[in-house]
């Protein structure tokens, strides 16, 4: 089953999720989101294999979060936000099949490895 990583390479957190990966001989497709961008419907597949809500993968210190303004409860409204605006993303995400957990620390990836 192919593992993806939703990275940010200038993010220490997310090299060191990749690494980690690595050393364990995963070798994951790397969606670098904030080049590549994402879109709906993979933020919706994402936050059902998280069990989250959109609200709680947002990185809300962003300046960028702070300025939308966004109805935190609106979670099509929170998803919108986060094609349109990937910065406000958390990262990095590690998804295997439907399965996915947030790389903070790096070493919640063990568990779907």
């Amino acid at each position: 089953m192919e593992y993806v990583i939703v990275h940010n390479p200038r993010c220490s957190k997310s090299r060191q999720t990749l690494e980690l990966l690595q050393s364990k001989g995963v070798e994951p497709k790397i969606l670098e989101y904030l080049k590549e961008g994402v879109n709906e419907r993979f933020l919706h597949e994402t936050m059902k294999a998280l069990g989250k809500r959109p609200k709680e993968v947002v990185r809300t210190k962003e300046q960028e979060f702070k300025e939308l303004n966004l109805d935190m409860e609106d979670d099509n409204a929170v998803i919108k936000a986060m094609v349109a605006h990937p910065k406000i993303i958390e990262r990095p995400i590690v998804i295997k099949g439907e399965s996915a957990v947030i790389g903070r620390p790096p070493e919640n990836v063990l568990e779907l490895i």
